[in-house]
């Protein structure tokens, strides 16, 4: 009988010696995991960056084309195909435009930036004045030490960097149109499973339904303000003010800091051109009126409960996605954190990271959706102690 407790307690103790072992390898493998893809995604984020682009275009279009291949004029209907060459050539056609008008817009505000370069310091240090002449000068000292002229060599380098991203984007975009036929039979396919693989297809109808609403919502609001902007600064007959509206559009993308950055910008800017501390106010005064009514009362009724998302893990993915990947990172962040929180509150094992990425702890509740079966490791430590032993 002792030997029988005894015989017990030793396979106890090895089992949870093994359990011990088996949670550290996984967490260590995890650990190399996410360094490895950390690792991937800072050396290939110029492909990465444009894939990314692209699947949200085509997310965007897709349920677009599917409404217009289904229409019928008398007796005919669009073809599947057809939709598909119009919506590529589209979709291109407002990608080449809008990067025409940013490299110019950058070759403008380039060209005229040095002829502003003392008038900007001197701006700079004025701001300063009430805290003493001492300071003053010696914020004044400090903003002449920058090198303006290395920063502009690097912003007029992004120029062809941008038009290549462009091409690389399309082309991705031409050829997720010409597989999108295939996407369900793949699917089905790679799950190996026909009800998993309709798990797997809500749960990416609704990610690409609430990132398309968060994306036309934003886009909406982000150009009224982006011509509020331009509108303000004709106003005022100021210059850069296609710049100033079109940098206020690409900023509102990024949520909380964009609209605060581009609105101090935009009064730094004025401030430049007309040294008056009145009018530099008033302008920041309307600016912020503006961006504050349509980012904080207009944006959310919009919106409605389409993200849910945590303020702070906002910042938390602005962060880490701007340390990445820079300020294409900084505009994908929300649509990815989107994805992780869906994704997650699908998974049992993960759900918690789910309702910590929520705002209210509820990260799904568009449609219930089954539970993905995901099996965990963790829950067959005595199988694997078993087989360790022996046993099996």
């Amino acid at each position: 009988m002792a030997d029988e407790s005894k015989t017990a307690a030793l396979s106890a103790v090895a089992r949870l010696t093994f359990t011990e072992k088996f949670r550290l390898q996984t967490w260590l493998m995890g650990i190399i995991a996410f360094a490895v893809v950390l690792f991937l995604l800072v050396q290939a984020k110029f492909i990465l960056i444009a894939l990314a682009i692209a699947i949200i275009l085509f997310s965007l279009t897709s349920d677009a084309i599917n409404s217009i291949s289904s229409l019928r004029i008398g007796q005919f209907r669009i073809a599947n195909w057809l939709a598909s060459i119009a919506a590529v050539f589209l979709i291109a056609s407002s990608l080449l435009i809008i990067a025409g008008l940013v490299i110019s817009q950058l070759n403008t505000v380039l060209s005229t930036t040095l002829s502003y370069t003392d008038d900007a310091q001197r701006a700079i240090a004025q701001m300063f004045a009430w805290m003493g002449e001492d300071v003053e000068q010696s914020v004044l000292q400090t903003v002449r030490s920058i090198e303006i002229s290395g920063y502009l060599r690097s912003a007029a380098g992004q120029a062809g960097t941008i038009l290549s991203q462009v091409v690389l984007i399309i082309l991705f975009v031409g050829f997720l149109f010409a597989e999108r036929v295939w996407f369900g039979t793949k699917l089905e396919n790679l799950m190996a499973d026909k009800a998993q693989a309709q798990r797997v297809s809500a749960i990416i109808g609704s990610i690409i339904r609430r990132v398309n609403r968060y994306l036309l919502v934003k886009g909406l609001i982000s150009t009224v303000t982006g011509f509020a902007i331009f509108l303000l600064m004709s106003v005022f007959n100021l210059q850069f003010a296609i710049a100033m509206g079109l940098l206020t559009f690409v900023m509102n993308f990024i949520p909380s800091v964009g609209s605060i950055i581009a609105t101090l910008i935009v009064t730094l800017v004025a401030y430049i051109q007309v040294p008056e501390p009145q009018t530099a106010v008033l302008i920041f005064v309307l600016a912020g009126m503006t961006q504050f009514l349509l980012g904080n009362v207009i944006d959310p009724l919009l919106m409605g409960k389409t993200l849910r998302l945590s303020s702070f893990g906002i910042i938390i993915s602005l962060a880490f996605w701007g340390a990445v990947w820079g300020i294409p990172g900084m505009f994908l962040a929300v649509p990815f954190m989107v994805a992780v929180m869906i994704v997650c509150s699908h998974i049992p094992a993960a759900r918690p990271v789910a309702v910590l990425l929520s705002r209210e702890g509820l990260p799904e509740e568009e449609f219930p959706l089954p539970i993905l079966e995901i099996p965990d490791p963790s829950g067959d430590e005595e199988q694997h102690f078993k087989r360790a032993v022996g046993a099996e």
